[in-house]
């Protein structure tokens, strides 16, 4: 079955020709394209040649793809509209990609640039290549949105895509700690353990039998869990950071009044419940109008 080429579509509030200077200058192209570590033009034999140039993609513990591409067309129309299309590949086999062509269109309208792209690619490794295909082409068609939003708070906000990056990727690792911390704090010491000292923190604040704070310590895990997965599915996350910085002084009070000794343990709440709680302030200051994806068309107009 083949797959529906990679197409990515964003208004920008800038000028065509600052969109393009952006994104066919190498230097500052690199700059925000998640896609690229670096990209090095080739010096041309002629000025009629296409623009040949070197890529390098880092994809982490030490490893990293290179290639080659080629500018084999750049067109001025008369409405003002440019399109650049390319032709890329590399030879190693670490990179499912062995060779593709596609197009950037910038097209100017009433409000700035439609800066567009649509690409497609073959694959190596036939059968085995299709099926990583079917998990990576999602993944790069989504680092390629994200990116062009870059490029947009870049034109329209001034701001560096190098901070952009660094508030995104901020907020993921946060995100993913969140994840892990409700999750585990749910499902290991409540349902599965049912932990002694939950039971009985439990049963001091509510007057519960043993045997009720037992099911209710389990009904408090099962929430706990829910909230954990609600922090991979829920899109604005400076709500779940709000309501935590809500929360987590309210946890911690609790769990004093239940256990005054509590606080005297080598790790206990007061000193737990702190960190995440000035986590989650930090979590909803960098939350603030962070790149996505979502910003993109994803599908062309028929």
């Amino acid at each position: 079955m083949q797959n529906k080429p990679i197409y990515v579509e964003i208004p920008i509030n800038g000028c065509v020709d600052e969109v393009w200077e952006k994104s066919q200058n190498p230097n500052l192209h690199q700059q925000w394209d998640l896609r690229f570590s670096s990209i090095t033009y080739l010096p041309k034999k002629s000025e009629n040649d296409p623009q040949s140039f070197q890529y390098e993609t880092k994809i982490g513990l030490g490893l990293k793809v290179s290639g080659w591409g080629k500018s084999i067309g750049t067109h001025n129309k008369e409405d003002g509209s440019k399109v650049s299309s390319l032709h890329f590949g590399t030879p190693q086999k670490l990179s499912p990609i062995s060779e593709g062509k596609g197009y950037w269109k910038y097209i100017p309208n009433e409000s700035g640039t439609t800066f567009l792209t649509q690409y497609d690619y073959e694959v190596r490794y036939s059968f085995m290549g299709r099926l990583v295909d079917s998990f990576f082409r999602p993944l790069i068609g989504w680092a390629t949105a994200l990116s062009f939003d870059v490029l947009k708070r870049w034109i329209e906000k001034d701001e560096i895509p190098k901070l952009q990056y660094l508030r995104f990727f901020s907020n993921v690792l946060i995100t993913l700690l969140f994840f892990f911390i409700w999750f585990y704090q749910g499902l290991v010491p409540k349902i599965i353990a049912k932990h002694p000292e939950e039971v009985a923190m439990l049963a001091s604040l509510s007057s519960m039998e043993m045997d009720m704070a037992v099911k209710a310590v389990g009904v408090v895990g099962i929430l706990e869990v829910l909230f954990g997965l609600t922090w991979l599915l829920y899109r604005n996350k400076r709500h779940l950071y709000l309501l935590q910085i809500i929360v987590f002084p309210a946890l911690t009070l609790s769990a004093l009044i239940a256990d005054p000794a509590i606080s005297a343990h080598p790790f206990n709440p007061v000193t737990f419940n702190s960190s995440l709680w000035i986590l989650s302030i930090l979590g909803f200051v960098l939350a603030k109008d962070v790149p996505t994806a979502t910003s993109c068309k994803r599908s062309k107009k028929e």
